[in-house]
């Protein structure tokens, strides 16, 4: 089945303690329904001091979001939309955004 979320989208957050914030999907992980969200789902990770080079402490990072928690951002209004299927006169598979029509794939 095609995905309704791909990189490089602009999604919302629809629940949990990130609830309405807004980012770019970063990466998709399709076997397991995730995907990064660029500033969104931060976690600390504490790193080991592995030689010279590289020092340890506290990095903060994203952690991957279920893809049921987000929801693409129309491009037209700037709000959260659903996302549909549309096949074009030339036989082509694209998504749409459901409350606007707008075709999400140029």
């Amino acid at each position: 089945m095609a995905q309704k979320i791909r990189k490089g989208d602009r999604v919302q957050v629809l629940t949990g303690r990130d609830k309405g914030r807004q980012g770019e999907v970063i990466r998709v992980i399709p076997t397991e329904d995730r995907a990064l969200v660029q500033g969104v789902n931060l976690v600390k990770r504490h790193q080991k001091a592995t030689g010279v080079g590289n020092p340890g402490g506290i990095n903060e990072k994203e952690a991957p979001i279920h893809l049921s928690n987000l929801s693409l951002i129309d491009p037209k209004s700037g709000k959260p939309t659903r996302v549909g299927f549309k096949l074009l006169e030339d036989g082509k598979k694209v998504r749409v955004a459901r409350a606007s029509g707008e075709v999400l794939d140029a």
